[in-house]
């Protein structure tokens, strides 16, 4: 057991900061801050090409998951599924539809729970696929209401379900 007098002259050392010496400290100017957020306020842009641009990678990272080549790792199989779901959800708020983000979140920590690609998963990703898709078409914007609260509930069962009957922990929940 040591002694206290040796504890108290323990020193701390603070590591040089390589990074922050590269690229310096500080933040943007304010006026840059302001300026970024009325473009994303004002942004008129359609989010929908964009989103089935993911929503088709999706689609080829299901076909290639349940028809996946000999040489193809579960690493690959799973980042072509999960790499489109993380493009929507971090672009869903930027173009207002934050519940795009909201499910795409879900369908992340489902993906990230997942071991690998089955009938269930592919059932409920086909359901996600389904269910943005529909978002997109109707255009429904901001959090949905009570329709985007339903919409997101009912991935959270379904993903829930996926969790009980395959016997394994929710990767945040527990």
């Amino acid at each position: 057991m040591p002694n206290k007098e040796n504890v108290s002259k323990a020193r701390f050392y603070n590591p040089p900061n390589i990074l922050k010496e590269k690229v310096g400290s500080g933040g943007l100017a304010r006026n840059i801050l302001e300026q970024a957020q009325k473009l994303l306020e004002e942004n008129d842009i359609d989010f929908e090409p964009i989103a089935m641009t993911y929503m088709d990678a999706l689609r080829r990272g299901l076909d290639h998951a349940y028809n996946p080549s000999p040489h193809t790792t579960r690493f690959e199989l799973m980042e072509g599924l999960i790499h489109p779901i993380m493009q929507l959800k971090a672009n869903g708020g930027m173009f207002d539809y934050p519940l795009v983000s909201r499910i795409a979140d879900k369908m992340i920590e489902l993906i990230e729970g997942a071991t690998e690609p089955n009938e269930d998963l592919q059932e409920i990703i086909q359901a996600f696929h389904t269910t943005i898709t529909a978002i997109l078409h109707s255009k429904l914007k901001g959090t949905g209401g009570v329709k985007g609260d339903n919409l997101y509930y009912a991935i959270c069962d379904a993903c829930d379900r996926y969790f009980k009957k395959h016997k394994r922990e929710h990767p945040y929940y527990g």
